[in-house]
C-alpha cells in the first residue's frame, strides 16, 4: 500500500553524550527535505543523520530535533575553551577601554557562551553509532505511521476509482439512447422543411452531429487509467508522483467528455467525475 507523507516519530535512550531523544515530524513536500535541530554535540553527526534519513524515505518535508539531557549518574568534566576564552576577555577589554560607561561584567556570564565550556570528552564513533540506532527506532515509527496513514488514503481512493468507473459505465450505457434520440430529433425537424431534402444530405448531417458527440475515446482511456490507478494503488513502493500524472490524466480525459456533452444527463456525469476525480487528487498530494 502507498504511504502517506504526513506522519511522527520518536526514539529515545542513552547515548555516549547523555539521554538522548529524537523527533521527526514530516509533512507533504514535492520533494524531499530534511530540515534539522541538533545540540552542539550533535552537530558533526547531521551529514550522517540526512544520509540515514534519505536511505529510508523519498518524498516529504521533515522536522527533526534532537533534545540532549546529561546523565546525573555519570560522571562529568566540565573544561574550558582557552582559545575561546581568550578571544572573549580581549574583546571585552577593548570594549570597556573605548567606552568607560561600559562595565566588564561578572567572569561568570562569560561561561553561557556557546562552545566555551565542553562537558568532557566522549567517544565520537561511539555516539555517532548510538545516534543513528535511534535515528533507525524513530524512522520505523515514523514509516509506521506513514503505512497506516497511506492505507486509509489508499481505501479513501479505492473508493472514488469504483465511483468513476460506475459513471462510466452509466455514460456508455446511456450513449445509444442520446444518440438514438439525437438523430430522431434531427429526423423530425428535417421533416418539417417542407422542401425536399437530398436524403444523402441527411445522412452526413446526422453523422457530423453525432460525430461532435463521439466520446468512445474519452471513454476508453478513461477505463485504462481507471485500471492502472486501482493497480498502482496496491503496490508498495512510492507512487505519488505516479498517481499524481494518472489523475491528471482522468481530469483530461473527463473535461472533454464534459465539453462534447450535448445532453443534460451526461453533462452531470461530467460534473461527478471531474467531482471524484478532485477528491483523489487532494489525497494524491499526500502520498509519496
Amino acid at each position: 500500500m502507498p504511504r502517506s507523507m504526513t506522519a511522527y516519530g520518536s526514539a529515545e535512550g542513552p547515548t555516549a553524550a547523555g539521554h538522548l531523544r529524537l523527533e521527526m515530524r514530516t509533512v507533504n513536500h514535492r520533494f524531499l527535505e530534511v530540515s534539522t535541530k541538533l545540540p552542539e554535540e550533535l552537530r558533526s553527526l547531521e551529514p550522517a543523520l540526512r544520509e540515514r534519513i534519505g536511505q529510508r524515505l523519498s518524498r516529504g518535508k521533515l522536522d527533526l530535533s534532537a533534545r540532549l539531557r546529561s546523565d546525573p549518574s555519570r560522571p562529568t568534566t566540565l573544561t574550558i575553551n582557552h582559545a575561546l576564552l581568550d578571544q572573549l576577555t580581549g574583546l571585552v577589554d577593548e570594549l570597556t577601554r573605548r567606552n568607560g560607561r561600559l562595565d566588564a561584567g561578572h567572569a561568570s556570564d562569560l561561561l553561557s557562551w556557546p562552545g566555551l565550556v565542553a562537558t568532557g570528552e566522549f567517544d565520537l564513533e561511539e555516539l555517532g553509532g548510538q545516534v543513528l540506532q535511534l535515528t533507525d527506532q524513530a524512522l520505523d515509527a515514523l514509516e509506521a505511521q506513514r503505512e497506516r496513514e497511506g492505507k486509509r488514503l489508499a481505501e479513501i481512493m479505492l473508493e472514488r476509482v469504483t465511483g468513476l468507473g460506475a459513471a462510466r459505465e452509466a455514460a456508455i450505457e446511456m450513449l445509444p439512447i442520446i444518440r438514438q434520440g439525437l438523430r430522431d430529433k434531427l429526423m423530425a425537424k428535417l421533416a418539417e422543411i417542407a422542401a425536399s431534402v437530398d436524403p444523402q444530405r441527411i445522412e452526413q448531417e446526422i453523422v457530423f452531429a453525432l460525430q461532435k458527440m463521439d466520446v468512445d475515446e474519452e471513454l476508453d482511456r478513461l477505463g485504462v487509467h481507471l485500471e492502472e490507478m486501482a493497480r498502482t494503488l496496491k503496490r508498495s513502493e512510492p507512487v505519488g508522483r505516479r498517481l499524481d500524472f494518472l489523475t491528471q490524466e482522468l481530469h483530461r480525459e473527463a473535461n472533454t467528455f464534459g465539453s462534447k456533452s450535448t445532453d443534460a444527463r451526461t453533462s452531470q456525469l461530467a460534473v461527478d467525475m471531474k467531482v471524484l476525480i478532485e477528491q483523489i487528487r487532494e489525497q494524491v498530494q499526500n502520498l509519496e
